[in-house]
């Protein structure tokens, strides 16, 4: 692919500047105003070097770009230089590259086969997986994607939460009050009531969480009840999680959850011991972080039972070890940035520099619209597998009516009502709250999902209704692209141009949002060059012209669709 930027910084160059060409590329900018231009050079910096004002040093240099096929406009405006594309030679280039490379565009080997690993979803097992875990499960699984299309080697993760105490808590209530015939017909939810009046109970009756602490220290050593329990809650869990991750089309290359980690903890006690790190207090274990404003991080209880920071220690030095990552990312919510500052702390002091490579990637939680926010331990749950059913369901209803003879309903209805509950999470900033709503998610007006999806499919149609010879001749290139010098085409074919770099941007800042919100940007100006120009004209060269962008923007489509974890339907 043509890299205009690199263009712009070999025609500005020149020693008197000061900066090296690949300074000067990372300077130019793309004007949110296009009347200043598709590029724009800032000249501020460089007034202090020159002993010029940054207008006289845009003037200079903009006399000094030459007007060519490539430019067909240089002018200073102000402290820039602005720089204007001529549509015939971006057309050309950029249209003809995205027909060529197909599903491959926007991919590169940036990453040249370095291991990341993702660590997202993350479900308790006995507890639901409701809407509040769809925000780790989707933005991990895109993150995942992106990275993938960079050329790393990416590892995902389901750290399952499957240790701690709160599984003593299940094995007593389950002892209690649990009934085998009730596990077996709905287990999740059974384990659920479970979970809720445990709680209930506890506040009447606070020995039930010594109970419950006794009952976990049985677990981690071993006791054959407490181990043969939880291998039954843990086997029914996954049965359900499985069926939502099926579902959403995600999956897993680990499944190593806390429990995996348990025998790897005594090792990190005994490094942390020899490097005079740990201190007891009140019997328990912990690293002191006072001094770094961070408290202090428990390592063990007075029990003698592990917890949330030793184990991470003991996976974030495991998957060292394994994978020798290049980036370790976690996809937790907002809420335990203390914790993750804790133990990345105590690795550092460890005096692993890789501790750096360990990043959290935390974002905002769900509440309920009565402002509540999601409890297991209340029984506030909305499942997700019910949400996702209810989409489709929904869809569904909504193509019917539009169109009762529609084929494959079923097929375009799951991917459209699944794509739409996905969409809908990666559209905004990550750590922002969200307030769930059905309405609002199951919205299909306006900058959606399902908007996107339908754009996709008329640009199917039209494809659909031109002739083979027409198609292989707009996939070749053989065309006279200057038909696609309109302003809607044009503006088009810019955004298609910047995928690659919006794709980069949004793995580097783990937000695929930036994605979303491109796409978005795609579609609208696609309907409206749909709208604006005749596509299929009689001008047999026009036609084709055109068609090889219709084909271009399909393929855009689908392909950052599929970044996002959504599919892209042939029709609607």
């Amino acid at each position: 692919m043509i890299d205009y930027r690199d263009i712009i910084a070999s025609e500005i160059f020149s020693d008197e500047l000061g900066l090296s060409k690949d300074e000067i590329k990372s300077m130019i900018e793309i004007p949110s105003d296009e009347s200043m231009g598709d590029f724009a050079f800032p000249c501020f910096r460089l007034a202090k070097t020159m002993r010029k004002s940054p207008q006289i040093i845009a003037a200079d240099i903009a006399e000094k770009i030459s007007v060519c096929n490539i430019f067909y406009k240089v002018e200073q405006v102000n402290a820039y230089v602005n720089v204007f594309i001529n549509p015939s030679h971006i057309a050309e280039n950029v249209v003809y590259e995205i027909n060529k490379l197909g599903s491959e565009y926007g991919k590169s080997e940036i990453g040249q086969g370095k291991n990341i690993i993702v660590d997202f979803s993350s479900p308790n097992i006995a507890k639901p997986f409701h809407i509040g875990h769809i925000r780790s499960t989707v933005i991990g699984n895109s993150i995942c994607k992106l990275y993938e299309a960079l050329g790393y080697n990416v590892i995902g993760v389901n750290h399952l939460g499957d240790y701690g105490t709160q599984f003593g808590k299940m094995i007593v209530a389950y002892r209690k009050w649990g009934k085998e015939e009730e596990l077996v017909k709905e287990p999740i939810k059974t384990l659920l009531g479970y979970y809720t009046k445990f709680h209930e109970e506890a506040e009447k009756d606070p020995s039930l969480d010594d109970e419950a602490r006794e009952a976990f220290v049985r677990l981690e050593e071993g006791c054959e009840e407490e181990v043969e329990l939880w291998e039954k809650f843990r086997e029914y869990s996954l049965e359900e999680f499985n069926r939502v991750y099926k579902m959403l089309g995600i999956t897993f290359d680990s499944y190593a959850g806390e429990s995996f980690y348990s025998d790897k903890i005594p090792a990190v006690v005994e490094e942390l011991k020899n490097k005079n790190l740990l201190e007891e207090s009140q019997g328990a274990q912990i690293v002191d972080l006072e001094e770094y404003d961070l408290g202090a991080a428990m390592i063990m209880k007075s029990d003698g039972s592990s917890l949330y920071v030793t184990r991470d220690i003991a996976t974030a030095i495991y998957r060292k070890n394994t994978y020798n990552f290049a980036k370790n990312l976690y996809v937790v919510a907002s809420q335990q940035n203390l914790h993750f500052k804790q133990w990345k702390k105590v690795l550092n002091l460890m005096g692993y520099d890789w501790e750096k490579d360990c990043i959290h990637v935390p974002f905002g939680l769900v509440s309920l619209e009565d402002g509540e926010i999601l409890s297991t331990r209340k029984g506030k749950v909305i499942f997700l597998e019910d949400l996702l059913k209810n989409a489709v369901a929904k869809t569904k209803d909504i193509m019917l009516e539009k169109n009762p003879d529609i084929p494959e309903i079923d097929t375009i209805s799951r991917e459209v009502g699944i794509g739409a509950v996905i969409f809908q999470e990666l559209s905004n900033n990550r750590i922002k709250d969200y307030v769930f709503t059905w309405d609002k998610v199951l919205n299909f007006d306006g900058e959606t999902g399902p908007y996107v999806q339908y754009t996709h499919v008329r640009a199917s149609g039209i494809l659909r209704n031109s002739t083979e010879d027409e198609i292989n001749k707009a996939k070749e290139g053989t065309c006279d692209y200057s038909y696609l010098s309109g302003e809607s085409a044009f503006r088009l074919i810019k955004l298609l141009y910047r995928v690659p770099e919006v794709i980069e941007d949004a793995a580097n800042r783990y937000e695929p949002s930036i994605l979303t919100r491109h796409l978005v940007e795609i579609s609208q100006l696609f309907n409206k060059f749909y709208h604006d120009e005749h596509i299929l004209v009689d001008n047999k060269d026009e036609r084709i012209a055109k068609l090889s962008l219709v084909m271009a923007t399909k393929i855009v489509i689908a392909n950052s669709l599929a970044l996002l974890g959504i599919n892209a339907p042939e029709r609607m």
